[in-house]
């Protein structure tokens, strides 16, 4: 396949990959017009390849979505060292794995679509640490019923009911921290009443 094959096939997948990601994240074409200044119809015609997708475009979606560009038009991965690890859904989210080793800590970046809203407390043994990179997610803990906003963190013994999702308002994003039973993460802060050195 030529050069110029190759980029034509990378673009025509641009189009189903951007209506993806905007039903990943619950957002309607009338606001994604609003956060990123481009029309509806341009947004449309985008999402069903009408549109040839340019870096004038791309771009204030790719900073809409929180993704890098790349994710959006599939570069390949190629003389890169970082390792990529791929999103996946699971129960309806979408989640980026951010640890490889299957054994200690797990990471993921997770994001949980406004329509995941009704709790289904679990329990298992471990324990986990969560905090909201973007928009409101709901935590249901024992008999506690909260909400984080961006910025805000939890961490709890997952041996206590919980569940956490969507306040119903629109999607979240959430960095969730993992440990097997006798793994905990330390936080080290001075209380206010701690004297400087």
């Amino acid at each position: 396949m030529s050069d110029s094959g190759a980029i034509t096939t990378a673009l025509d997948l641009v189009a189903p990959r951007l209506r993806r990601v905007r039903k990943e994240r619950g957002v309607t074409l009338t606001e994604l017009a609003e956060r990123t200044g481009i029309s509806k119809s341009t947004l449309s015609r985008l999402e069903n390849g009408q549109r040839r997708p340019s870096l004038d475009l791309l771009l204030p979606l790719a900073q809409a979505y929180r993704v890098p560009l790349d994710d959006l038009v599939g570069a390949p991965e190629v003389g890169d060292p970082r390792i990529r690890l791929k999103p996946r859904k699971v129960n309806g989210r979408t989640v980026l794995p951010l640890t490889r080793q299957p054994e200690g800590v797990q990471a993921w970046k997770i994001v949980i679509p406004a329509r995941q809203s009704t709790p289904q407390p679990r329990t298992h043994d471990g324990y986990e640490w969560l905090y909201v990179l973007s928009g409101r997610m709901r935590l249901v803990l024992g008999d506690r019923d909260l909400v984080l906003e961006a910025g805000e963190a939890a961490e709890f013994d997952t041996q206590l009911p919980h569940w956490f999702g969507s306040t119903g308002d629109g999607p979240a994003e959430v960095l969730s921290i993992f440990g097997r039973p006798g793994e905990r993460m330390h936080v080290r802060a001075r209380t206010q009443g701690q004297a400087t050195r």
